[in-house]
């Protein structure tokens, strides 16, 4: 229906003939009338899950410290593989205050699981003067890193505690980082807390 409505003198043109001459109006045909059209697929820092039927989904990766107090945190698609995420990490971390003189920026020791076993990434933690404790692929498992390895599960338990945070439901990826390091700052503040 086009023009007016006879007798009150409002316009009733419809937005797809309102649309301006050659672009669509974000409408398509839908048999007997106009759809919506569908918005672009995938939102960002998204990938097919591999542990979900490649559904899209987002993946958060976290580095803490021994009390299992959050340090750096970011977030990637579903299938980027943890050890692309290691050195920003690492280079994430702000300086700790402690004893007297420079604040350490590094830490000691690096305790990993088998998905960062990569002879590169340890090269590089030598030449940064970390040493690696990382879990050997292939190798039987009673490495005892799963006892400093909880630490960090432990952590990712308490981020997914906040329900906003289970499940990606924000479209702009620097909102859904945004709520990421707002449980960040939550729970260092509880640690805080419980220290005192």
């Amino acid at each position: 229906m086009t023009g007016t409505r006879p007798g009150c003198g409002i316009d009733c043109t419809g937005a797809a003939d309102r649309a301006a001459p050659g672009r669509e109006a974000g409408l398509v045909p839908g048999g007997d009338r106009r759809l919506t059209q569908a918005g672009p697929s995938g939102r960002p820092k998204t990938g097919p899950s591999p542990v979900d039927r490649a559904r899209p989904g987002s993946k958060h990766h976290v580095i803490t410290d021994a009390h299992g107090t959050p340090l750096a945190i970011t977030l990637t698609g579903g299938n980027r593989h943890d050890i692309t995420q290691l050195l920003p990490l690492l280079d994430a971390i702000p300086h700790v205050k402690g004893r007297t003189g420079r604040p350490r920026h590094r830490p000691r020791q690096l305790f990993a699981d088998r998905g960062y076993d990569f002879d590169k990434y340890r090269r590089l933690l030598w030449k940064r003067g970390i040493k690696p404790v990382i879990a050997r692929r292939g190798t039987p498992h009673g490495s005892g890193l799963g006892v400093v390895r909880w630490v960090v599960e432990r952590t990712n338990a308490w981020i997914h505690g906040f329900r906003r945070l289970r499940i990606r439901w924000e479209i702009r990826d620097d909102i859904h980082e945004a709520f990421l390091k707002l449980a960040c700052c939550v729970i260092t503040y509880r640690r805080v807390r419980a220290f005192c």
